[in-house]
C-alpha cells in the first residue's frame, strides 16, 4: 500500500484524535503551551471527533501503508466576508513525515476539491507564530491578506489569514 488520502469514518475517531493531538504537540511545541498541549487528548474530544466526522464529509486522513500519518479538513469558507471562498481548516502531518512531500500531496488534493467545488480562492488561518506552517503556504503560492484575529490556547494568541487565488 502506498500514501492515500481518504475520508476518515467516524468509528476511526479515536485514531484520527490521536493523529491529531501528535500533530499538534509536535507542530506547535514552543508556541503553544506545553500544559494544554499535553491535555488535549481526551474521551471527551475522541466523541467531539466522532460527532463531527459523522456529520462532516469535510474530514479526510492521510496514510501510508495503512498508517495514518495526517489529518485534512477543507471546505466552504467560514469567513462570511469570504462566500466564494474553500478554506483549508486543518493539514498536518505527524513530525516524521515532515518534508518529504506529503503535505503539497494534501495540498494538491484539498485545491482540487475546492476548484472542483467552484471556489474562486482557498484561505487559511494559522498562528502568526508558526512560521513552519506560513512558509508551506507561502511555497505554495497563498499570500497575507492583512486579516488577523485573536485565539486562546493556553494564552493569548493570533491567528492570521492566508488566501489563495484559484482562477
Amino acid at each position: 500500500m502506498e500514501f492515500i488520502i481518504r475520508k476518515v469514518l467516524p468509528e476511526e475517531a479515536d485514531e484520527y484524535t490521536v493523529c491529531q493531538v501528535s500533530c499538534w504537540q509536535a507542530a506547535y511545541k514552543g508556541i503553544v503551551p506545553n500544559d494544554y498541549l499535553h491535555a488535549m487528548y481526551s474521551d471527551k474530544r475522541v466523541e467531539r471527533c466522532r460527532k463531527a466526522l459523522s456529520e462532516s464529509e469535510d474530514s479526510y486522513c492521510a496514510e501510508l501503508k495503512g498508517e495514518m500519518i495526517g489529518r485534512l479538513v477543507f471546505g466552504k469558507s467560514r469567513d462570511e466576508e469570504k462566500p466564494d471562498a474553500g478554506e483549508i481548516e486543518a493539514i498536518y502531518l505527524t513530525a516524521p513525515f515532515w518534508g518529504k512531500g506529503f503535505g503539497k500531496k494534501m495540498m494538491d488534493y484539498a485545491i482540487a476539491a475546492l476548484k472542483e467545488q467552484g471556489c474562486n480562492e482557498a484561505i487559511a488561518w494559522m498562528l502568526e507564530e508558526n512560521n513552519r506552517a506560513r512558509l508551506f503556504y507561502e511555497k505554495y503560492g497563498f499570500t497575507f491578506d492583512g486579516a488577523k484575529k485573536e485565539i486562546e490556547l493556553g494564552k493569548a494568541l493570533t491567528l492570521i489569514r492566508y488566501v489563495l487565488n484559484l482562477r
